[in-house]
């Protein structure tokens, strides 16, 4: 099982990024899909969540920012990031729940200028 993250950079505040995170040797229709961050000294936290409906939720930080969506014909999950703020800076993973087990991709770095 492999997820590959993408799409991580460096944008001055107020400005936007898409993150996508393609999977391999999982069912993705069957995946509920994660986006989590971790910043530099603080603990992991999730941040987007997309079940096998397409139905999402968001901590409470990035809701109206942030949009997480699936497309499982390209086995991919995306994230919407508009408005970035600096506190938005840290390493993004993705992470399939599938087969009662958690795979997890390679983080992307997201840093947000002031």
């Amino acid at each position: 099982v492999q997820l590959q993250a993408s799409g991580g950079g460096l944008v001055q505040a107020g400005g936007s990024l898409r993150l996508s995170c393609t999977a391999s040797g999982i069912v993705f229709s069957f995946a509920a899909m994660h986006w989590c961050r971790q910043a530099p000294g603080k603990q992991r936290e999730l941040v987007a969540f997309i079940n096998t409906s397409s139905n999402t939720d968001y901590t409470d930080s990035v809701k109206g920012r942030f949009t997480i969506s699936r497309d499982n014909a390209k086995n991919t999950v995306y994230l919407q990031m508009n408005s970035l703020k600096p506190e938005d800076t840290a390493v993004y993973y993705c992470y399939a729940w599938v087969y009662r087990t958690n795979y997890w991709g390679q983080g992307t770095q997201v840093t947000v200028s002031s």
